[in-house]
């Protein structure tokens, strides 16, 4: 089974959160899955009307039990502010079939509701000594909230039965307490059965009040009825605050919750054989249906985006991605009339080609715009063309002679936007070799499809335009104007660097139109750009023509594509590697910086990019790749990964990232990397061992078990990702399910037509077999995958380990 998660918050205008004495505030949100936190959006600065607009993907375990979402105001001194909450279970994520789409008010933070972590019980009546005991055997507890400053708590355990109490040690600087108590009630004759038993776990406090960690209640019939022994998770306190009414803001929220039973391989051939056969073997007309035309016309449009994503990923994967986009585009281009509406809907041509390009291209769009993106941010130059926003006081970021004109402000920001534009240019039209073979093949097909449409001397332009229009207006231009979004940052434009990124992303735009509407649009002040603009239409032409120059060959190999090869560097970066020895010295000192390089074989590192001096670490030997608490060693944002060496024994390694956004990114990567390895470990220690104890549970056996459970199966979904078949295949059946009654009216409707066609010619008769096998075929493929999911539910339902009630694939 797997689980996504997609979502993409921005915030409401009534947040109203004012604690700084500008009268504003800089918010962010963390998102947190079961309390652990998981991704981190960009800060806004001083902005109570925040837009993040970001959007990510969350692979997770099917026990996941919340979503939350936390908005806080960054503070460059002291602790961030917490404006407020949105909590979200997974029960309700479900229950929505579209998902969530709505402003949601921020709730208050009561501490009393923070509550994470299971407790190990045996609870048990027995006889002694002519009388019945309640016997409550409190064990242990993982992963606690932690409540004090040093990150840890001082947890103990109480017991309430029929008003008595009992309460277990306290346990000091440790989130994983282990008790081994014993509490025992004595029952009185005719106990209630529904009299509650309830262990709560609290952190001792020596100043003030003691902080709830968390409950759990159990009924003495249940405990009469048999023995209770296992993990249990804590609850917090039922809720007695009021809902704030939005004073404390709101947020937009788009959840959606994709919850799969992934079948084995045989049960989702059929499908993939029939999506694959209408690339292969498309009709000679663009009309006839197909699996995938009708595949196109039962999908909503909103979800074609999604559908696509995962067409292109399946196609990869069967080597076969050139004939499936070729296929799409053939239909496109055969029903448009005008050039110059060519894939400007949000067809599945469209969005398969605009996906692919993300999918495959991810690499290269870094290489040609990194450097050059990274560079506007820094400069923080102050542009604009349109009188109606310029700002004069602003005119000192561009010269210290005294204020400028507007005429010199405009004139100052071409000659800035020149620059940039010129470096862009020459970075894109450079960029021929570097550009995946793949890619280069599909346009070429593209060219060709177009150039055969469209053979009219007045429309030659439309076979340049039909690959610029993809490559420059849905994959430069896009990422030029949200690099964060591209991951070509990690934080958003502030204001003056966004509107100098819109107004680049406007002229490549143009660029990329061939120039064919300049002129004609509202914003005449914008002319300045255009002699700039026409002059690298013909460059820009030289190298689409270079860019198509490639063997068709390499498309047309049946060979699964791959994201990277397996010595490709898939993330690589500075981080700060914790010296093994040296226990001894300051934390501070035991860090070194070093250069580290992920592929799918290794993990290595050295002082430098440039060093030639390596150590390697086989991506096979990895065991785990977990979170460390911030006690361990006084420092945030650290993780540490698990290795078996040859004869068996675990070595740990610790590693420092900047942020808790650069934690997620390698932990991901890394567990990405990994997904295959059979040693991967159950559980970990979150801690360290120093001082001859584990810092998390206390345990002084350095060779205990770990006290945590791991999280493998936590990953954030990228362009990254590994190619999964039987996922993807596993949503396009789901969609096709969806749509199940809109195939049928589509058989009956062709099946009439048939019908009526008995007596017509021959060629229309056969034309409409044609499509009446598709839809059959297709209705019989989706019912197989029904029976195939319905027998795997009856077998969960019967409990019956290793009873085979599946039918056969």
């Amino acid at each position: 089974m797997s689980m996504c998660l997609s979502l993409a918050p921005n915030t409401h205008p009534r947040c109203c959160f004012v604690p700084q004495r500008s009268g504003t505030s800089d918010p962010y949100c963390i998102i947190k899955v079961d309390n652990e936190i998981v991704a981190r959006t960009a800060t806004v600065w001083k902005n109570l009307n925040p837009f993040w607009g970001e959007e990510y993907t969350l692979h997770l375990p099917m026990g996941f039990h919340n979503l939350s979402f936390y908005v806080l105001d960054e503070d460059t001194i002291g602790h961030d502010d917490v404006i407020g909450k949105i909590a979200l279970s997974k029960e309700e994520i479900s229950s929505q079939a579209r998902g969530i789409d709505r402003w949601i008010n921020l709730s208050p933070v009561d501490p009393n509701e923070e509550v994470q972590g299971e407790i190990s019980l045996e609870l048990q009546v027995v006889e002694e000594a002519h009388q019945r005991l309640l016997c409550c055997h409190v064990l242990e507890a993982r992963d606690l909230a932690p409540r004090d400053l040093s990150g840890t708590s001082d947890p103990f355990a109480r017991v309430l039965f029929n008003g008595q109490i009992l309460e277990t040690a306290i346990i000091k600087k440790t989130r994983f307490p282990r008790w081994e108590e014993m509490l025992e009630f004595v029952l009185e004759e005719g106990a209630d059965s529904e009299t509650p038993l309830v262990v709560e776990v609290w952190d001792w406090d020596m100043v003030g009040k003691n902080d709830f960690l968390g409950q759990v209640k159990f009924s003495l019939g249940t405990v009469q009825k048999t023995i209770l022994k296992g993990w249990f998770r804590l609850f917090p306190l039922p809720s007695t605050g009021e809902d704030a009414g939005g004073k404390l803001g709101a947020l937009r929220l788009q959840v959606r919750l994709a919850e799969d039973r992934i079948l084995p391989s045989s049960y989702y051939q059929p499908l993939i054989d029939l999506l694959v056969e209408s690339a292969l073997c498309p009709p000679e007309e663009a009309e006839d249906l197909t699996p995938l035309a009708l595949l196109e016309e039962v999908c909503l449009v909103e979800s074609r985006q999604d559908v696509s994503t995962k067409l292109v990923k399946i196609f990869l994967g069967q080597g076969l991605v050139i004939p499936f986009l070729d296929y799409l585009n053939f239909r496109e281009i055969s029903r448009t009339m005008d050039p110059n509406t060519l894939f400007r809907s949000n067809s599945l041509a469209s969005k398969s080609m605009e996906q692919f390009m993300k999918v495959v291209g991810m690499p290269y769009l870094h290489e040609v715009l990194k450097v050059l993106i990274h560079r506007i941010f820094e400069e923080k130059k102050y542009v604009e063309l349109d009188p109606c926003k310029i700002e004069p006081s602003r005119a000192k970021r561009i010269s210290f002679k005294g204020s400028l004109s507007e005429a010199q402000i405009r004139e100052s920001s071409l000659e800035v936007l020149k620059g940039y534009l010129g470096d862009i240019v020459d970075a894109i039209v450079g960029s021929t070799e570097n550009c995946p073979p793949i890619m280069r093949v599909a346009f070429k097909q593209l060219y060709k499809r177009v150039e055969e449409r469209f053979k009219e001397a007045e429309n030659q332009e439309a076979k340049y335009i039909a690959i610029s229009g993809f490559l420059f207006l849905r994959f430069f231009a896009p990422a030029i104007l949200t690099p964060k979004l591209f991951s070509l940052r990690d934080q958003h434009a502030d204001t003056q660097t966004s509107r100098t990124l819109l107004l680049l992303a406007k002229a490549v735009q143009s660029i990329g139109n061939l120039g064919l509407q300049l002129g004609h649009g509202k914003e005449q002040w914008m002319e300045p750009l255009h002699p700039f603009i026409l002059s690298s239409i013909g460059r820009v032409q030289e190298f689409l023509d270079r860019l198509i120059d490639v063997d068709t060959e390499i498309g047309s190999e049946k060979q699964p594509w791959t994201l990277f090869h397996s010595s490709a560097i898939i993330k690589e970066g500075y981080l700060q590697k914790r010296k093994a020895e040296g226990l001894h010295l300051v934390s501070r000192f035991t860090f070194k910086k070093r250069y580290f390089w992920l592929s799918n074989e290794s993990l290595s590192y050295s002082k430098s990019p440039e060093c030639q001096v390596r150590t390697s670490i086989p991506v096979q030997q990895i065991c785990a790749v977990e979170r460390v608490d911030e006690n361990a060693f006084q420092q945030a944002h650290m993780m540490q990964i698990t290795t078996r060496e040859t004869g068996g024994q675990l070595f740990t390694m610790y590693i420092q990232c900047k942020n808790v956004n650069e934690l997620n990114q390698w932990l991901s990567a890394i567990r990405k990397a990994t997904i295959s390895n059979e040693c991967m470990l159950p559980f970990c220690h979150p801690g360290a061992f120093r001082g001859s104890r584990w810092t998390c549970c206390l345990q002084t056996d350095r060779a205990v078990r770990g006290c945590s459970r791991t999280h493998s199966a936590v990953t954030l979904g990228d362009w990254s990702d590994p190619l999964d078949p039987d996922a993807e295949a596993q949503m396009v059946y789901k969609q096709l399910l969806l749509h199940k009654d809109k195939l049928r009216e589509k058989y009956q409707e062709i099946s009439s037509t048939e019908a009526a066609q008995e007596q017509s010619n021959t060629a229309k008769k056969d034309e409409s077999q044609r499509r009446l096998r598709a839809a059959v075929h297709l209705l019989e493929v989706i019912q197989g995958l029904e029976q195939a999911h319905r027998a795997f539910e009856h077998q969960e339902d019967e409990e019956t380990p290793g009873k085979d009630t599946l039918p056969p694939p």
